[in-house]
């Protein structure tokens, strides 16, 4: 093996072993919710960044719903046998439309609530400081 004496580092150099850990930590100027506080440009934008993420979540869930009622509708109107079926005596498209709607409603909104609750969850670890 060949190994080469340390050397003394030459002049004006410096060594750097591990960072300081002693010294001060410098606070930047202003924090995020400072900036959100005080309506800034930079509040500005987080603030028009979570309204268009909220926005965009519930356009997609009313999407997925208005799909969801026209798969139904599709059902009934190119399936003809599917609405001479009865259930108890009525018509299989009317129980869809009135009773299995309701499950769907409450699944886009179960859905949305969880989503939205991550997109705020989201905004707030960016907006605190930790």
């Amino acid at each position: 093996m060949n190994v080469q004496p340390l050397r003394p580092p030459a002049q004006g150099r410096v060594r750097v072993s591990a960072p300081r850990t002693l010294a001060h930590h410098i606070p930047s100027g202003t924090s995020v919710s400072q900036e959100v506080a005080e309506q800034t440009a930079v509040g500005e934008v987080m603030v028009r960044s979570l309204i268009r993420s909220q926005l965009r979540l519930a356009l997609v869930v009313a999407a997925g719903f208005v799909a969801a009622l026209l798969l139904c509708w599709a059902l009934v109107l190119w399936l003809p046998t599917f609405t001479d079926w009865r259930v108890l005596g009525i018509p299989a498209p009317w129980l869809i439309l009135a009773v299995g709607v309701y499950p769907l409603i409450g699944t886009c909104a179960w859905l949305y609530i969880r989503a939205a609750t991550k997109n705020e969850d989201r905004y707030r670890d960016l907006v605190d400081e930790k």
